[in-house]
């Protein structure tokens, strides 16, 4: 007798997906959004020179290596390279959700507006959209006096009239840039098949693939070099899989308890924790932070005050500061995001309301602390294992001059929400599934 799951698995194919009206619409909806978003990244800033903006954007990579001004262009699918409205891209309201969390796990008003429910979060919510509000419209001006003050090969400035005026415009382009970009991710996850703001920076990166491909083939490299490139970057590959789907299995046990009449028996189950629970935030929080100052020191221009040229010089990529700031970063975003996803009290009280315990484990307090025990040990191994994947092609590049253009930060995106969205889409089926199942029972009830 087949059971109603491995029908489920048998019929999870693309025959099921053309069935699946509803997920057809979806995907069409978040292909037509990311179309869309591409397209936003080729409509430039008003009052920008577009010629000599490649000559200051191609300047600037010589002056500061092109390594922390491509990955946040790549970030950017192109859009920072172009100047276009969508310049600073998601990152502002990425850095807003930062400050909204760690705000949240300070300010008791906060803590307790996300015990509210809906109401609370909508609050919440609107608190994260001011706050992008008030980051876009300080990078953006940041980002306007860079150009106005940075000269291309002829002393010529990007900016065709620079002053107030400028200014101005390219503050509030960019705030409706970013904000549009803030909604276009909400309506993916709304109407579309889910994570849209990870789709977006993920459709930016996969964009700049064929780009970063042509420039690495185009060196002529020695062959065995391109070999190990290419085994190296099947190795990540395999590693960030193999680690994303790994998880730790605590064994929950029930006693037996008294349903009506009848005696049921003890049953056991699993309390799954992730090897790395915080996934894909802690590079890309990392990465937001690290947006603000290089942006400003890599527009500073010759003429900028001498702390701007400090961290330009101490930030550029493979550095001994940008990379201890990059790895204490990634590593604190790791501890600080797992605990708000997996609350050890919380789970300890959830277990004890319904009767559950860890076998040799009391309930309550020790159980807490030993869940505490457990996410701390995985935790380490979590970071470590972000950290190394993240860092190894920064160095391979500052050390080896090695031109390993998809860095390890965009192909951890890259991957983790590739296998978001396939779970995505098996979740949408197999809630298709379900509907005709249960439209068939209903049938043959009838009968």
């Amino acid at each position: 007798m087949v059971s109603a799951a491995e029908q489920l698995a048998k019929n999870l194919n693309f025959g099921a997906l053309v069935k699946a009206t509803e997920l057809k619409h979806r995907i069409y909806f978040t292909l037509a959004a990311l179309v869309i978003y591409r397209f936003c990244t080729y409509v430039p800033l008003p009052g920008i020179d577009p010629v000599i903006l490649e000559n200051i954007f191609t300047q600037l990579q010589r002056e500061t290596g092109g390594g922390i001004l491509n990955m946040f262009n790549m970030f950017s699918g192109g859009a920072l390279q172009r100047m276009s409205i969508i310049a600073l891209n998601i990152m502002p309201y990425i850095s807003s959700s930062i400050i909204m969390t760690l705000l949240g796990s300070m300010s008791p008003s906060l803590a307790q507006l996300k015990k509210e429910g809906e109401a609370g979060r909508k609050k919440l919510n609107q608190y994260t959209r001011m706050g992008t509000v008030l980051l876009t419209g300080l990078q953006g001006y940041a980002l306007a006096v860079g150009l106005e003050g940075f000269g291309g090969a002829g002393g010529q400035s990007a900016v065709i009239d620079p002053g107030l005026f400028f200014r101005v415009s390219t503050v509030i382009t960019l705030i409706g840039g970013t904000m549009f970009l803030m909604w276009l991710g909400e309506q993916i996850t709304a109407r579309g098949i889910g994570n849209g703001i990870s789709l977006i920076i993920m459709a930016g990166i996969v964009s700049q693939l064929p780009v970063a491909l042509a420039n690495t083939l185009g060196l002529n490299l020695d062959p065995m070099l391109v070999f190990a490139l290419i085994m190296l970057a099947i190795g990540l590959i395999y590693l960030i899989v193999w680690v994303e789907r790994a998880q730790r299995r605590l064994i929950v046990q029930y006693p037996k308890r008294q349903m009506g009449n009848r005696m049921q028996q003890s049953d056991s189950s699993h309390l799954p924790i992730k090897l790395n629970a915080a996934g894909v935030i802690p590079p890309i929080f990392a990465s937001s932070l690290l947006f603000m100052p290089a942006t400003i020191a890599s527009f500073s221009g010759q003429g900028g005050p001498e702390w701007l040229t400090y961290i330009s010089a101490y930030l550029g990529q493979g550095q001994p500061l940008y990379i201890a700031f990059y790895v204490s970063l990634i590593v604190f975003f790791a501890f600080f995001y797992t605990g708000i996803v997996f609350n050890p009290d919380d789970t300890a009280d959830n277990l004890k309301q319904f009767g559950g315990f860890l076998p040799g484990i009391r309930p309550g307090e020790k159980t807490a602390r030993y869940l505490e025990y457990v996410l701390t040990r995985l935790t380490v191994i979590g970071a470590t294992y972000l950290s190394f994947v993240c860092v190894i092609p920064e160095l391979l590049i500052a050390k080896l001059a090695v031109p390993f253009y998809l860095g390890g930060t965009s192909l951890l995106i890259v991957v983790n929400v590739t296998m978001d969205t396939v779970a995505q889409i098996h979740s949408h089926l197999m809630a298709h599934q379900y509907e005709g199942l249960i439209k068939k029972a209903r049938l043959r009830g009838r009968r």
